[in-house]
C-alpha cells in the first residue's frame, strides 16, 4: 500500500511518544462517545457524506471511525503494534468510496475533520486527568500518525479501485467494439446493453477510421484524442470508431485532422451504429488503396468522396476480367502506343466525344486527338459507339489509369 508521505508525517518516529500506556484503557471507556462525535461531525462537515443514516452505509461509516479511534488507543497502549487489519479496513474503505463514485478529495475531508474531532475529545480527556504538556504533545503525535496511517489504506484502495475499474471499462469498450464491427447482423438489444455498462453513448451514426502503422511505435498505443471514440489500436490496421461524425465535434474538422500528426488515414462513411462493419469495410479498402498508391498515400482519405474508385477495387480479379476483355484491342499496339490511345480514348469517353475538350484535357492538338481517334476505331469498330461497351472501357481505363499512379 505505497502511496507517498505527506509532507511533515513520520512514517517511523525516533523517539516513542512518551504516553502512558495505562491511558489507552481511560481512553477506550470513551471510545464509543467519541466515536458517536466523530460520526456526526464528518456528516455535517462533509456533504458526500451527508445521506440518511442508515442501512449498509451506516455501518460502514461507523466501523471505519472505530477502527481508526482502536488504531489510536492501541498505539498508545503499544507503539509497535502492527496495524494490519486496520489498515485493511481502510483500504477496503478507500475501494468503496471509489466505487460509490466519491472523490479522493471527500475522503481526505472526512479523514481530516474525523481525525480534529477525535483529538478534540481524547485531548480533553487528557487534561482533565492531568497530564503534562510532554503527553498531549505525544498524543497529538500520535494522532497525527493515525490520520496519515489511515489516509495510506484508504488512497491506496482507492487507486487500485479507481485502476481497477478504468480497465473493466476498457474491455467493456473493447467487447462493443468487436461486437459493432463484427461481420454479420447485430442485435440492437445488445448494443444497447453493452453500450449502458460501457458507459457509452449509443450515437445516431458512426464513422470507422481506419489508421496506418504508427512509424514511430512509442505512438502506436497511444489513442487519438477524439470524445467518446472506441479505439483498438493493437488491431491491423488500427481503428476507431467515431460517434456522429457529422456533428460539430467529428472528424470533418481541422482539429482531428492535426490529431493525426501526419499518419494516413482513411474515414469510412457515416452509417448507423448497427452497420458499424461497413463502415470498416470501406475505410479498410481505402486504406489499402493508398498504400498501393491508387487513393493518395498521405493525409487523409475520406471514403465518401472515392465511391467510384472504391467500387471498382471490390473485387479485383473481376476487375482483372474485365480489363482484359474490354481491352483486349490494345493488345495489338506497343507499350508507347497504348499508352496514347488508353489516354484519349478514356478523355474521348468522359467528355462526351467532344475532340476540342479532349485536346484541351490531354494538353494536345485537336488533329492529333482525331489521329488517335481514328486508330481507335480501326482496332475497336463499332463497339465504340454501343452504349454498354462504352461503360465497360470507362471503368476499365479508369481503373488503369489509377493503377498507373503506383508508378
Amino acid at each position: 500500500m505505497a502511496v507517498p508521505t505527506p509532507h511533515g508525517a513520520p512514517d517511523h518516529p525516533t523517539v516513542p511518544p512518551r504516553v502512558p500506556p495505562e491511558l489507552a484503557e481511560l481512553l477506550r471507556t470513551n471510545l464509543a462517545a467519541v466515536a458517536d462525535e466523530v460520526e456526526e461531525e464528518v456528516r455535517r462537515q462533509v456533504p458526500e457524506y451527508a445521506r440518511p443514516a442508515d442501512g449498509a452505509y451506516r455501518q460502514n461509516l461507523r466501523s471505519g471511525v472505530v477502527q481508526a479511534l482502536t488504531l489510536f488507543v492501541d498505539h498508545i497502549a503499544d507503539p509497535r503494534d502492527d496495524a494490519g487489519a486496520i489498515a485493511a479496513t481502510y483500504y477496503e474503505l478507500g475501494r468503496g468510496e471509489a466505487l460509490e463514485g466519491r472523490s479522493l478529495d471527500a475522503l481526505q475531508s472526512a479523514l481530516r475533520v474525523g481525525g480534529l474531532c477525535a483529538w478534540r475529545q481524547m485531548g480533553r480527556t487528557a487534561e482533565e486527568l492531568g497530564l503534562d504538556s510532554a503527553v498531549v504533545a505525544a498524543l497529538g503525535e500520535l494522532a497525527f500518525r493515525t490520520v496519515h496511517e489511515v489516509a495510506q489504506a484508504a488512497a491506496s484502495g482507492y487507486a487500485e479501485a479507481q485502476l481497477r475499474s478504468s480497465d473493466e471499462l476498457e474491455r467493456r469498450r473493447k467487447r462493443l467494439l468487436d461486437l459493432l464491427l463484427e461481420d454479420g447482423p447485430v442485435a440492437p438489444e445488445a448494443v444497447q446493453d453493452l453500450a449502458h455498462s460501457a458507459r457509452w453513448p449509443v450515437p445516431r451514426t458512426v464513422a470507422v477510421v481506419a489508421l496506418a502503422a504508427a512509424p514511430d511505435r512509442r505512438e502506436e498505443d497511444r489513442p487519438l484524442a477524439a470524445a467518446g471514440a472506441l479505439v483498438d489500436m493493437g488491431s491491423r490496421p488500427p481503428r476507431m470508431l467515431v460517434p456522429d461524425p457529422e456533428g460539430s465535434g467529428g472528424i470533418g474538422g481541422r482539429a482531428f485532422t492535426l490529431a493525426l500528426r501526419g499518419r494516413p488515414a482513411a474515414i469510412g462513411p457515416a452509417v448507423a451504429v448497427t452497420e458499424a462493419a461497413q463502415s470498416l469495410r470501406l475505410a479498410t479498402r481505402a486504406l489499402g488503396l493508398m498504400g498501393r498508391g491508387v487513393l493518395p498515400r498521405q493525409g487523409v482519405v475520406r471514403c465518401t468522396e472515392h465511391l467510384s474508385t472504391l467500387l471498382l477495387h471490390g473485387d479485383e480479379s473481376l476487375l482483372e476480367r474485365l480489363q482484359a476483355r474490354v481491352l483486349a484491342p490494345l493488345d495489338a499496339v506497343s507499350a508507347g502506343q497504348r499508352d496514347r490511345l488508353a489516354e484519349t480514348l478514356l478523355a474521348w469517353l468522359l467528355s462526351g466525344s467532344n475532340v476540342p475538350d479532349v485536346a484541351v484535357r490531354l494538353h494536345i492538338h485537336p488533329q492529333t486527338v482525331r489521329y488517335r481517334l481514328r486508330q481507335l476505331e480501326k482496332h475497336f469498330g463499332d463497339a465504340l459507339h454501343d452504349p454498354e461497351t462504352r461503360l465497360d472501357l470507362i471503368l476499365a481505363l479508369r481503373a488503369e489509369a489509377l493503377l498507373a499512379r503506383q508508378d
